[in-house]
């Protein structure tokens, strides 16, 4: 299963330096140029940098497991972005290949989930 959201903004590296150095005090991100990419469970979290855009990924086998990344990455990149109202919007799908290469296949349609709002 393969989950994406797009999430448009001027400053995409602040965030995501910021999303890598928070998360990473509770789970081990590897780095590569402006991807960055962590285990969370049994589910794998990309935070990819682009122009104008920060784009999030969650790929594994189990719905549930993608969803805890989802959780994660969204809910924390929605409150660092608090000021700038920054909104996550999740579009899943179900991948044909392992690595995923952050992009959905056409074998299902993707279900858009709105990010549930931060907990206070």
């Amino acid at each position: 299963m393969f989950s994406r959201a797009d999430v448009a903004t001027a400053t995409p590296e602040r965030y995501a330096k910021q999303l890598v150095a928070h998360l990473g005090r509770k789970v081990s991100f590897s780095t590569d140029g402006g991807i960055s990419t962590a285990m969370m469970g049994d589910a794998t979290g990309r935070i990819i940098v682009g122009d104008g855009v920060l784009t999030l990924t969650a790929t594994g086998s189990d719905p549930a497991a993608v969803a805890v990344v989802e959780d994660v990455l969204g809910r924390h990149l929605e409150r660092f972005g608090a000021r700038n109202e920054l909104a996550v919007h999740w579009a899943r799908g179900v991948t044909t290949r392992s690595d995923s290469s952050d992009q959905p296949s056409a074998v299902s349609p993707p279900l858009t989930l709105r990010h549930p709002p931060a907990r206070t």
